[in-house]
C-alpha cells in the first residue's frame, strides 16, 4: 500500500498549501482575503449575507474589504445544494462558480454562499478544490501569499 501511495505522489507532483492562506477572487474583485484550508469540508464556502434568489438571477452581498463599502453581486448561474455545515447538520445553500488564485493561478471552483460572520476566516477551501492539486501541510501558512509578495522565509513556525 505504502508503495502504490507513493508511485501516486511522484507521478502527478503536488504544490504544498498550508493550513491557512491569503488568496485573491478576480471574478469578485476581491484581494488578499484570509482563506482556511479545510480537509474535513467537502465544499469551499465564501462568506456572504443578504442572499436573495429569483428564478433567473442571485443576489448576494460580500462584506466590506479594506475599506471599501460592501459589495453586492448578481449570479446568473448557480445552484441550490444541500451541504453539511461544521455541525454535521445539512443545509440548504447556494453555490456558485468563480475563479480562485493560489499560487499565481487561477483555478474555477465552486462555493457555496454561508454566513460565516462568527468564523476566524471568511474563506473556508474544502477538498473538492484542494482535490488532485494540494498536498497539505499544517505546519506551514500562507504560503501562496508569501510567494505573491516575495517573501523567502517559507519555514515552518515554531
Amino acid at each position: 500500500m505504502l508503495l502504490k501511495i507513493k508511485k501516486q505522489a511522484e507521478a502527478s507532483p503536488k504544490q504544498v498549501i498550508g493550513r491557512t492562506d491569503i488568496v485573491d477572487f478576480p471574478d469578485l474583485g476581491l484581494e488578499d482575503v484570509r482563506a482556511k484550508v479545510d480537509t474535513g469540508a467537502y465544499t469551499s464556502s465564501i462568506h456572504c449575507y443578504k442572499v436573495k434568489a429569483t428564478k433567473q438571477q442571485l443576489i448576494f452581498y460580500l462584506p466590506a474589504h479594506k475599506g471599501e463599502n460592501r459589495k453586492r453581486f448578481v449570479a446568473k448561474r448557480f445552484e441550490l445544494k444541500s451541504i453539511k455545515n461544521s455541525f454535521g447538520q445539512t443545509e440548504m445553500r447556494y453555490v456558485i462558480r468563480t475563479r480562485i488564485v493560489l499560487f499565481g493561478k487561477a483555478f474555477q471552483a465552486e462555493f457555496s454562499l454561508a454566513d460565516r460572520e462568527k468564523m476566524r476566516y471568511p474563506v473556508l477551501l474544502g477538498r473538492k478544490l484542494l482535490r488532485n492539486r494540494f498536498l497539505v501541510d499544517v505546519t506551514l501558512e500562507n504560503i501562496s501569499y508569501k510567494l505573491k509578495r516575495g517573501s523567502a522565509d517559507m519555514t515552518p513556525p515554531d
